[in-house]
């Protein structure tokens, strides 16, 4: 079977920060695309979404069934539904219970500034077995605009992302409100103590609601931070020339 040929999109959410992005990334890319955004309107909705080849939600995980109920009945059946939210498993049941359609899922591994010399990466998921082309066609637009790709599924990825996002929020939060019940600590910060606080600062003052939302939706955080604690029990007990050698696996690529 031919891979659909992505042309024409429209973006729900085209007016946020992912929104902007991915619209001007799939504009230079001489795709036509539609912003929708609230409030919807019915007249411009049906006109979007008549001959669109893609629909993609750049929307909270939250805002989807609400989102989907303006959408699902103007889509023709072969018009691909995307995602980019940063759970996988509840958003994409949703989309396939709520849309006969091709589904596709997507996790831009990025915010809307890149570091210097990060390769921006998104990990694609087809909704079901059949729906492989359009996940194929989807990674083809990606990575024609500069984007690597590779294809996961959605429990894999939120089983990654437990780890990624939800424990390393959680984590933080916990080891710095344990901190701050030190008097006096913050005379005694150190460069390596200072380089945590930075990257803690974006997650804790900008981004703690999208953060919550991540860690309520995802069903194996708990798990997660089950494990994390029964590792931090090996710390307690003195275990730590065990850790640190488990811990070396994040450089097991690297030339001695």
């Amino acid at each position: 079977m031919t891979e659909p040929a992505i042309q024409t999109l429209a973006i729900v959410g085209a007016s946020g920060q992912m929104g902007q992005v991915f619209s001007q990334a799939f504009t230079d890319q001489g795709c036509d695309v539609v912003p929708l955004d609230r409030p919807f309107s019915k007249a411009a909705i049906r006109e979007a979404l008549t001959d669109c080849d893609m629909l993609l939600l750049s929307v909270p995980v939250t805002a989807m069934d609400s989102v989907l109920d303006h959408m699902t009945p103007h889509l023709n059946g072969r018009t691909i539904l995307c995602d980019v939210g940063s759970v996988k498993i509840h958003p994409m049941k949703t989309m396939i219970r709520r849309y006969q359609g091709p589904v596709v899922g997507t996790h831009p591994l990025f915010g809307p500034i890149l570091p210097d010399e990060f390769t921006p990466r998104i990990a694609i998921a087809p909704g079901r077995e059949t729906d492989r082309d359009a996940a194929s066609a989807v990674s083809r637009l990606m990575q024609s605009c500069g984007y690597e790709c590779f294809s996961t599924t959605a429990e894999e990825h939120d089983r990654a992302m437990a780890f990624v996002q939800g424990l390393n929020f959680t984590s933080t939060v916990a080891f710095l409100a344990a901190a701050r019940d030190v008097d006096g600590i913050d005379n005694f910060i150190t460069p390596s103590f200072k380089r945590r606080l930075d990257s803690a600062h974006k997650m804790l003052t900008q981004d703690t609601e999208l953060f919550e939302t991540i860690s309520e939706s995802n069903p194996f955080l708990q798990e997660v931070n089950r494990k994390f604690m029964a590792y931090l029990s090996l710390a307690a007990g003195g275990d730590l020339d065990l850790l640190a050698d488990r811990a070396q696996w994040w450089w097991h690529h690297e030339t001695p």
